[in-house]
């Protein structure tokens, strides 16, 4: 079972039990609080000696003193028949008022530590502090591999607001979930008798009757050198029993102490098992350290966010499960599927590409890569798999690589398509593993492998006409992705750049619709994003997004794109046919590899055309002026510097530290943008010396030119791009 199976089935099968425990925790929390800020506590160095005096004079017929780990000081007595428990000012021994536990706590308590069922009910709770265990473990593979890693674990977090709250909890309370569960069953081992805390009986000791009368307290050197902190409790001798001894107990120990002479007539030291609980019970509880306990009610309390945000994305996943139509069973289909996806959104081109093949004729069966294997009338096998993370295989195909690499190959051709996504480094990293592994062990395939970016319709259909040359049939694998619920924007302002002739581009500013919480939870529309996010867009006549790069984030309170004319192109042409009040229908696909990270370092912003949208809006929102270095390529001022005057703006307003602008088409424009990098060489070299995060947006060829040219730059550095993409201080965002 894998670590997300494990985390999923635990925490719907004991969610409801462990929010009753962290609501009920963090309401105990609140006792140890209130103590702690309310209760006289003792000065370091007052004796207990002292302490004892003080009582003494204050509450006759004292017979025990107990320390509170809130610090408080409470003297159990009798007057008469009646027994009284009072709080003392340890300052000068005098009552502050009764004591008695609140009713409240104690019925908290014991729904906390048994769920009011008594012996059964404790070994509950000691399951589900196990299953908690278990739970938190899970939840930090999981944290881990979702960020990618250690070093990615504090960058942003994007998804539905429910993924947002899942992780983000996760990230700030599950070192201390992990703790209270262990420090639950190393208390729960104690109360049902797992370990035994001491076996060690009380000593036979008596005072010794001299005929003198008790020594005064305030010359018992044992009770002189013991200060009251480390005090927990000490017992009074039986006034009727004269060879009846002080008792006396504290975190290092128990002593017993001869009323006569002072002398400690025994002394047992607390065992290392009575520590470890004593620790424990601190941890768990917040005692004696209120402002732990304040911590502990807040990961109790958060316990609940967990669940329900838990709830919401077991939900999510279960509703965009995949359901593979027209499936053959496996020991009668000529063509096997093997599906390898993190997201879902990989079994969408495998049920295009099984239509396409029962379209022609063939038997399909589609599966996950785990159960990958041929029969006697397998003829042919495709894999389809996406990365994940830093490169690995999506969860449920983690160990799917090592079983193949078991296997016997035959004469079956295999064919692999790979997807992710270029931002990251390890771009199609699993499915390049695959490849290799599969044509070491000795697999043909009918082609090489493939390696789709970002879901590409277009990309994919033409790796089916390459298959179909192959196969000989017609393959059309006319896929429309499945797009989230989009919400309507309406244009509010355009700026028009006429351009060249065909070529006409406009910046379109859309109104922002707030949207309601369950929409954010769910992921719905247009609920948060950011600058460098994609906003798809299917235009009428078409059922395939396009996608662009946004120039602004939702706290601007606008979405902002910068669309460019395209031959042919439905999407564009539709956009830029758009007059103010028209609207769209949209969606929001976050792009989590172009974004910025929290930093103070330096940033490289190198764009040209339409490109220059997101680094724009990079630059709209330096509210905290983190210094910004922009180089921008067009082909002539008049016609294509996008954001030109914002720009200008942000300049002087010091959002944008410096800028480097370059032209192609003008006499003295300065060329291109990599013309611009080699001519500031130094500069670059200074900035990327100083840890500079470096983005590039732009067509794939001023991608390629600008990698080239600072792959040159950096030489002398020993440094490269290659490099910078694996410390995640550079990424492209190319089209």
């Amino acid at each position: 079972m894998s670590w997300k199976a494990i985390h999923r089935w635990l925490g719907l099968s004991i969610g409801t039990l462990a929010v009753v425990l962290g609501i009920t925790g963090a309401v105990l929390a609140i006792d140890p609080v209130q103590q702690g800020w309310q209760t006289p506590t003792a000065t370091k160095d007052l004796t207990v000696a002292t302490l004892l005096e003080r009582v003494m004079r204050n509450v006759p017929g004292a017979e025990e003193i107990r320390h509170l780990p809130s610090g408080a000081i409470v003297v159990f007595s009798f007057a008469g028949d009646q027994p009284q428990a009072s709080y003392v000012d340890p300052a000068d021994g005098r009552v502050l008022g009764a004591w008695q536990p609140s009713a409240l706590p104690r019925w908290v308590k014991n729904l906390h530590r048994s769920l009011l069922l008594g012996d059964v009910g404790r070994w509950g709770a000691a399951g589900i502090a196990l299953a908690m265990g278990v739970l938190c473990v899970s939840a930090l593979v999981l944290l881990l591999r979702r960020m990618g890693g250690w070093r990615r674990l504090a960058l942003r977090v994007r998804g539905s607001l429910a993924q947002r709250i899942h992780v983000l909890t996760g990230r700030v309370v599950l070192a201390v979930l992990c703790l209270t569960s262990l420090t639950a069953l190393t208390m729960s081992a104690s109360t049902l008798g797992w370990v035994t805390l001491d076996t060690r009986a009380d000593p036979e000791v008596l005072s010794v009757v001299s005929g003198q009368p008790a020594l005064p307290v305030a010359q018992m050197a044992a009770l002189q050198n013991l200060v009251v902190q480390d005090l927990r409790k000490l017992n009074f001798p039986d006034a009727t029993d004269p060879e009846d001894t002080w008792q006396v107990t504290t975190t290092q120990g128990q002593g017993w102490i001869d009323r006569y002479s002072g002398q400690m007539l025994a002394w047992h030291d607390t065992l290392f098992a009575q520590q470890v609980y004593n620790l424990a019970k601190v941890l768990h509880t917040g005692e004696a350290a209120w402002p732990w306990a304040i911590v502990l009610g807040l990961v109790g309390a958060s316990v609940l966010l967990f669940w329900l945000s838990g709830i919401v994305i077991w939900w999510q996943v279960r509703r965009q499960a995949p359901h593979i139509s027209g499936n053959s069973p496996m020991a009668q289909a000529d063509a096997l599927i093997f599906v390898a996806s993190e997201g879902g959104s990989t079994w969408g081109f495998a049920q295009t590409l099984q239509d396409a093949l029962i379209q022609v004729g063939h038997r399909v069966h589609t599966s996950t890569l785990e159960n990958f294997q041929t029969t006697a009338t397998t003829q042919q096998v495709f894999v389809l798999a996406a990365t994940y993370g830093e490169g690995q295989a999506p969860a449920h195909a983690s160990h799917a690589l090592a079983q193949i690499a078991k296997l016997k190959a035959c004469a079956v051709p295999v064919t692999v398509v790979g997807f992710g996504d270029r931002q990251f480094p390890a771009f199609c990293a699993f499915a390049l593993a695959l490849e290799q592994t599969l044509r070491a062990q000795g697999w043909p395939a009918l082609l090489p492998i493939e390696c789709i970016h970002q879901q590409s319709g277009q990309q994919f259909a033409r790796w089916g006409d390459a298959m179909a040359q192959i196969l000989n049939e017609p393959l059309l694998l006319a896929h429309v992705p499945s797009t989230p619920p989009a919400a309507a924007l309406a244009l509010i302002a355009r700026q028009d750049y006429p351009g060249a002739p065909g070529t006409a581009t406009a910046i379109l500013r859309f109104a922002w619709p707030a949207q309601g919480l369950t929409a954010r939870l769910l992921g719905h529309g247009l609920a948060r994003f950011s600058a460098g996010d994609l906003v798809g867009i299917v235009s009428p006549g078409s059922a395939v997004p396009r996608y662009y790069s946004l120039a602004s984030g939702w706290e601007d309170g606008f979405l902002e794109i910068c669309v460019r004319q395209m031959p042919g192109g439905l999407c564009s042409t539709h956009l830029l046919g758009l007059k103010t009040g028209d609207t769209i229908s949209a969606f929001i696909r976050p792009n989590p590899g172009f974004a910025l990270p929290v930093t103070r370092k330096p940033v490289l912003l190198i764009g040209a055309g339409t490109g220059v949208a997101p680094l724009a809006g990079f630059i709209r929102r330096n509210d905290r002026m983190i210094p910004m270095h922009l180089y921008f390529g067009g082909r002539d001022p008049a016609q294509d510097f996008y954001f030109g005057p914002e720009i200008q703006r942000w300049l002087g307003e010091g959002r944008l530290a410096t800028l480097q602008a370059v032209f192609s088409r003008v006499r003295d424009g300065g060329g291109y943008v990599q013309d611009a990098l080699r001519r500031d060489a130094e500069h670059v070299r200074s900035l990327v010396a100083q840890g500079a995060i470096v983005r590039v947006c732009g067509s794939r060829a001023m991608a390629q030119g600008v990698a080239q040219t600072l792959d040159m730059l950096l030489e002398p550095m020993q440094l490269s791009v290659s490099m910078l993409k694996a410390k995640e201080r550079y990424a492209e965002d190319v089209f």
